[in-house]
């Protein structure tokens, strides 16, 4: 495993209780609609993927970076992880840019659907990234068309079955591409009971032959369309786990962060978002996702 990884708490056990993440909520608008996700804001006391109390400006995300490196000597790495999907948002380049340039000790890290990932990963590492999550939840046409309602790519929209064979696409050759070009590369798979249990260790299978350093499996939140599909056990999760471990590294102490969670995993930061941005003085305004 790459020598950087020891200093990530996202990809390694034993850096999550010595090093924290911050996440920079600069990623509003969504290329895909998953039919687990519900993105909203202003859910302070929610702890899962897709929410923050605000969308920041680049601007005023680095001055919340500020605030944050300052205050936590402990923090290792700046990601950007939604509220949508980094790479469809061109705030993330330019957050990217200037945090780069400001903070070159720390890792910059990057989770998305994928979807533009073939095409963005030169860009990516041009400006420094160095470690990528990929949410990939299935390996069949069928399956994906069931978890995806639909991609936006490149003007047009895409539905049903042409939804799925274009986001596998994308995101097998984007998780190739990052491989080859050296990033460090986890993959988070969502288990969906009913949905996609029996493909995800051919996931791992398949990531892990083409370079993936860890795969993430998670539990469903049920919510969105799947509202009605029931939560796999940690038993079911487990399993699943060891099913995976003979392809890739096994992740197994993910916490389903919020898009501007800071702080150690499962510890994180006392002081909220909005007791920050008190602090520094300016008045943010909400973005509404697109």
């Amino acid at each position: 495993m790459k020598a950087i990884l020891k200093y990530h708490p996202c990809f390694s056990r034993e850096a999550h209780h010595s090093y924290g993440r911050v996440h920079m909520p600069v990623a509003p608008a969504c290329n895909i609609q998953c039919r687990y996700c519900v993105r909203k804001f202003d859910c302070a006391n929610e702890s899962r993927p897709g929410v923050t109390s605000r969308v920041l400006r680049p601007g005023e995300a680095m001055e919340r970076l500020r605030a944050v490196v300052c205050r936590n000597e402990r923090i290792s790495v700046i990601g950007i992880a939604g509220p949508g999907d980094p790479l469809a948002n061109e705030t993330t380049f330019q957050f990217l840019d200037i945090a780069r340039a400001e903070f070159p000790h720390l890792i910059l890290c990057l989770s998305t659907n994928g979807l533009l990932l073939p095409e963005k990963a030169d860009e990516l590492r041009r400006l420094g990234v160095s470690t990528l999550t990929v949410t990939i939840n299935a390996v069949s046409v069928d399956t994906a068309a069931k978890i995806y309602k639909w991609a936006l790519y490149r003007g047009e929209l895409y539905e049903g079955a042409d939804a799925g064979r274009l986001i596998l696409r994308n995101q097998w050759d984007g998780l190739k591409a990052a491989t080859e070009a050296g990033f460090a590369v986890k993959v988070n798979t969502i288990l969906m009971p009913g949905i996609n249990e029996g493909e995800i260790p051919a996931i791992a299978e398949k990531a892990g032959g083409m370079g993936a350093d860890v795969i993430n499996v998670m539990a469903l939140i049920p919510q969105g369309d799947f509202t009605a599909l029931r939560r796999p056990s940690m038993h079911e999760i487990a399993g699943m786990r060891h099913a995976c471990l003979p392809h890739i590294n096994i992740m197994s102490h993910c916490r389903q962060c919020r898009a501007d969670a800071c702080g150690i995993l499962g510890r994180d930061d006392d002081m909220e978002s909005e007791t920050v941005m008190a602090q520094i003085g300016e008045q943010y305004e909400e973005m509404m996702i697109l």
